[in-house]
């Protein structure tokens, strides 16, 4: 089993700590709907990508209530 030869001091420690952090993933605007998407992927909202149709989005019609 793998075992650290000398110990880890703690300004070395908290310096590798400090770089785990979580980041905010970058997002662009689509240039058909302006819902926001990740840069380099097809639109969730429209299916678009490029300026071209690539995905037939289903649309989920919501039941309505009779009274």
């Amino acid at each position: 089993m793998a075992v650290p030869k000398r110990r880890r001091s703690k300004a070395r420690k908290r310096t590798h700590k400090s770089l785990w952090k979580i980041n905010v993933p970058t997002l662009v605007k689509c240039t058909n709907c302006d819902e926001y998407v990740r840069p380099h992927h097809a639109c969730t909202a429209c299916g678009f990508y490029k300026g071209k149709q690539v995905l037939t989005i289903k649309v989920k019609e919501k039941p309505e209530k009779e009274s």
